[in-house]
């Protein structure tokens, strides 16, 4: 569990009270020559695209070297806007940022105030939290529940307020691999509605859904539509991660708060970049790359099935969330088992309990990527099954 450093007083209390993260050893292991990582959700799945590395090229001798619009080079929106499935304006709805995690941060704090409540179901990505806090919002958390992490719809709407300004969702999840169906979707809408709430959806894992199961963005969603905001980025669909490609799709009135607050943090990402991700677009092939996806879904539920963790099918994303506790004696704890497996086998995985508001709930569960090459993957089982 991470612990929140101490006040100095040359530091405010904002960034003082936020806790390390709960994954900095996982990092670190994760640099380790050895390791057969299934941790980091770094994409090593789909390959990057030789056409997108020639267009950054070629924008960088060309000359785009500068500040860009600050609310995105007009072709990318417009090629975001494209890609979206609910009918979206370039012009007035698309703002570029450098990757979702600032996208994260613009949303929150133009959309709340210090002392506001913002909706976070749990298990879910650590940074929801860290940046709920940094913006000076409250968190209320809605438990979600094993086996298929889905919510009760009675916390739900307990934990709506008159003070709750916007509820965070993610679909495909990190890490559960849930995605939101259309009749939770419609139970949120009704909440939203209600409580005059906004819906921020975290969908940058929108590429990865598998089994023929739609997905549904909040923007798709009639009474949720105009009260949501989409974030998304490049970084999973195009192994991109380091080009901080991320965006905000919004109304026009949200997005023109986005832009404000958006050019007095970062004012833009690489201009270049930008360029090269507008003019190869089509660089990858989504739908074979979903393919391709499922495969490594199928073939990492296949090796720790085998080894005896119980788990829900992913539905969507690049992750399984597992239960080893049928895999130990005792109490189980999350940091233990992923450093003992490391050792056993060179395989690391995540420790489930970061997902946790309450970490404790989680010591009995492990997130395993499988967005990776299909030698990483037969690597782990040859580690883990001897086979």
């Amino acid at each position: 569990m991470a612990h929140a450093p101490a006040h100095h007083p040359n530091v405010s209390a904002r960034v003082s009270g936020l806790p390390s993260s709960n994954l900095a050893e996982v990092f670190k292991l994760a640099r380790s020559r050895d390791t057969i990582d299934l941790a980091i959700g770094t994409p090593r799945f789909p390959d990057l695209s030789p056409r997108l590395v020639e267009a950054a090229s070629r924008a960088l001798r060309e000359g785009h070297n500068q500040y860009e619009d600050p609310a995105g080079h007009s072709l990318l929106r417009l090629r975001i806007a494209e890609g979206l499935t609910a009918a979206t304006d370039p012009d007035t709805e698309i703002t570029v940022t450098a990757g979702a995690t600032e996208a994260l941060l613009v949303a929150l704090l133009a959309t709340v105030d210090p002392g506001d409540e913002v909706i976070v179901l749990t298990p879910g990505f650590e940074q929801f939290t860290t940046t709920i806090s940094l913006v000076g919002a409250t968190p209320r958390f809605v438990p979600l529940h094993a086996p298929d992490w889905r919510y009760d719809s009675t916390d739900l709407a307990a934990a709506f307020t008159p003070r709750t300004r916007a509820i965070l969702l993610n679909s495909p999840s990190n890490p559960t691999g849930r995605v939101l169906g259309r009749q939770e979707l419609d139970e949120i809408a009704g909440l939203c509605e209600r409580w005059n709430t906004t819906a921020i959806c975290d969908e940058v894992y929108a590429a990865y859904v598998f089994d023929g199961t739609p997905h549904l963005s909040v923007a798709d969603i009639p009474g949720l539509a105009e009260r949501s905001v989409v974030i998304g980025s490049w970084s999973k669909s195009h192994a991109v991660s380091g080009w901080r490609l991320g965006f905000l799709r919004a109304d026009p009135e949200r997005t023109e708060a986005f832009r404000r607050v958006h050019q007095m943090t970062t004012l833009g990402t690489a201009a270049p970049l930008q360029v090269a991700a507008a003019r190869a677009a089509g660089a990858v092939d989504v739908d074979a790359a979903c393919e391709g996806m499922a495969a490594r879904r199928d073939l990492a539920q296949d090796i720790f099935s085998r080894m005896g963790m119980k788990f829900a099918p992913a539905e969507g994303g690049c992750y399984l969330f597992a239960d080893f506790s049928p895999l130990v004696e005792g109490p189980p704890d999350s940091v233990a088992y992923v450093r003992g497996l490391m050792e056993r086998t060179g395989v690391l995985l995540t420790p489930g309990a970061a997902f946790f508001a309450e970490p404790a709930l989680g010591e009995s569960y492990v997130r395993i990527a499988f967005n990776r090459p299909m030698e990483t993957l037969h690597a782990a089982q040859r580690g883990l099954l001897g086979a």
